[in-house]
């Protein structure tokens, strides 16, 4: 049975700016490992559903919780990757901040956060399969004309 873990792509608008310049996600690196960046996110508890997980894991990860983000429909991302030898699923969906300057509070799971444009975004990200998402996010983001 493959891990599955469930999170968000937050994305928020800087008004001072224009589309596509406008749009920033939140990444937040690994305090273990190799400190990677990823949207928050976590594996699912048992008896839990996929959306709940995504919610819990964005509070505690990041402080950010439902009262924090406006919900994006018609958006979900499925990742499929191996993490030491495993199969891992990973589903994300997207939300925008509400107030952009709403202030991000890290777990001890991470280290630090950044607020990036989708360039920035992708080279953090590293992963091909992460990159691959967040160029997505943004592209829907333009298509959906949510600037």
């Amino acid at each position: 049975m493959a891990l599955r873990a469930c999170g968000f792509v937050i994305f928020r608008h800087l008004v001072q700016k224009s589309p596509p310049d406008n749009i920033e996600f939140l990444l937040l690196q690994t305090s273990y490992g190799e400190h990677h960046w990823t949207p928050p996110k976590g594996h699912v508890d048992p008896g839990e559903d996929d959306f709940t997980t995504a919610m819990r894991e964005t509070q505690e990860e990041a402080g950010l919780g439902k009262d924090h983000l406006r919900m994006v429909d018609g958006f979900l991302q499925r990742l499929h990757y191996q993490v030491r030898g495993k199969d891992k699923e990973v589903l994300y969906w997207l939300a925008e901040l509400r107030d952009p300057n709403t202030q991000v509070v890290l777990s001890d799971e991470h280290q630090d956060y950044r607020w990036a444009k989708l360039e920035e975004a992708c080279k953090l990200a590293k992963y091909q399969d992460l990159q691959d998402t967040l160029t997505a996010a943004q592209r829907y983001l333009e298509t959906q004309g949510k600037q």
